[in-house]
């Protein structure tokens, strides 16, 4: 409803926002058709720019990330879509914008959500899985090549691997890269260089694109295609920021087809300065153990054990003279203590032997068995005795006389 204002009776800005305010709200939750640009996303809202597909304008919109995430495929940059808002006018800042309450995909957004079931479905098969995918060999002899007819991604992949190494062969198969035939060619070229013996790695290859140009890129029966392939495949679709889902099932992503020349074959010179690289690390490394054993040799031949022998048996024999000379030392003194020794025990085993007695004017009574008479007690009238003298034996026989008592 209009207002009488004049200017003796001006309205507040803030009676005004208020106003604003009050008629954007009744409009209540509208459905609005637009295309997304400038998407951030900050804690937990996502922020974006709803624009006009045909007009030059737009309008800022919040969006809960929730609400933001649960859209399939999550919008993206340049995404049309259809968004269920609810228009807001903020008093206080003076500014319009719409918050979101549900979002939906049209027209390229159909499509990519319906990429996006594909993708899960495949992925859920295991089509995907990084354990599948094969090694490309290291020089393959022959290269299939499939591409569009006289194309720029033919002379990028030809001219790039044959700089890299000229001696590599190509298979080539020109097929349709866009439109309703191309994903039947692709699949029939796909077939006939995989059963081809002497292909040894595939490429397929198409320049950058639209989105519509690259869909036969992602069909269900090329990819399954794909996977089925007994060669290794290399997908250079497009450029870097494109993805279909032939990349996904490949063995090798290349960014490009000049990328997929030089992942598909090795440069020759970068070879051959690895080959250089090598062999100088091998030689670096036979020198230095030559070195090393070199140094050891001169070691051990300048030991006194190898550089002068003789001189070492020399002084082994010296050795030898001298332990000699210590056992006869050794042993000439233990024999002339022993001598001494013996010596003094002969002397006195003289000096107490019974001749030595005799020696000095003493005999010996003894009776005819040998028994020795110690006392005249003992004696009977007429025993037989033996008196022994230093220089002979006298028999005698005891009589009756008294013997003299001891003084």
């Amino acid at each position: 409803m209009a207002q009488k204002t004049s200017p003796e009776q001006p309205i507040p800005v803030r009676t005004v926002l208020q106003m604003v305010a009050g008629w954007i709200g009744k409009l209540g939750t509208i459905w609005v058709d637009g295309e997304i640009a400038e998407l951030t996303a900050r804690g937990g809202t996502v922020f974006m720019t709803l624009r006009d597909p045909v007009a030059n304008v737009s309008a800022r919109v919040t969006c809960p990330r929730g609400v933001y995430e649960a859209t399939v495929p999550r919008p993206v940059d340049g995404a049309r879509v259809v968004v269920h808002v609810k228009p807001d006018f903020w008093v206080n800042r003076g500014s319009f914008a719409f918050t979101a309450l549900e979002i939906k995909p049209v027209g390229v957004g159909e499509m990519l959500a319906r990429l996006e079931r594909l993708r899960q479905l495949l992925a859920s098969e295991g089509l995907f899985a990084t354990d599948r995918k094969r090694r490309l060999p290291f020089l393959p002899g022959t290269v299939g090549l499939i591409c569009g007819r006289d194309s720029a991604a033919e002379r990028d992949v030809l001219e790039n691997s044959r700089r890299r190494w000229p001696a590599v062969r190509f298979k080539v198969e020109e097929v349709a890269v866009q439109g309703p035939y191309a994903v039947g060619e692709v699949t029939e070229a796909l077939a006939r260089l995989d059963a081809d013996r002497e292909v040894e790695v595939i490429v397929v290859a198409r320049g950058g694109g639209s989105f519509e140009d690259l869909l036969p890129f992602s069909d269900e029966s090329l990819v399954r295609a794909v996977a089925s392939c007994r060669t290794p495949v290399v997908s250079a679709i497009g450029h870097e920021q494109d993805s279909p889902l032939l990349d996904l099932v490949a063995d090798v992503r290349a960014s490009t087809p000049t990328d997929a020349a030089k992942k598909v074959v090795p440069d020759v010179g970068e070879q051959l300065t690895l080959v250089r690289q090598l062999r100088d690390r091998g030689r670096r490394m036979v020198k230095g153990w030559l070195d090393r054993e070199l140094a050891w040799l001169s070691s051990v031949r300048s030991r006194p054990s190898l550089a002068d022998p003789v001189r070492e048996i020399e002084r082994r024999a010296e050795q030898v003279d001298q332990f000699r000379d210590r056992v006869r030392r050794s042993l000439g003194g233990s024999l002339d203590r022993a001598e001494d020794s013996l010596g003094h025990l002969r002397a006195r085993l003289v000096a107490l032997s019974p001749a030595a007695t005799l020696e000095r004017g003493y005999a010996i009574v003894q009776r005819p068995g040998g028994d020795v008479v110690r006392r005249a007690a003992d004696v009977s009238v007429g025993d037989a005795l033996t008196i022994r003298f230093t220089d002979a034996r006298v028999t005698a026989r005891a009589d009756g006389s008294e013997p003299d008592e001891e003084p």
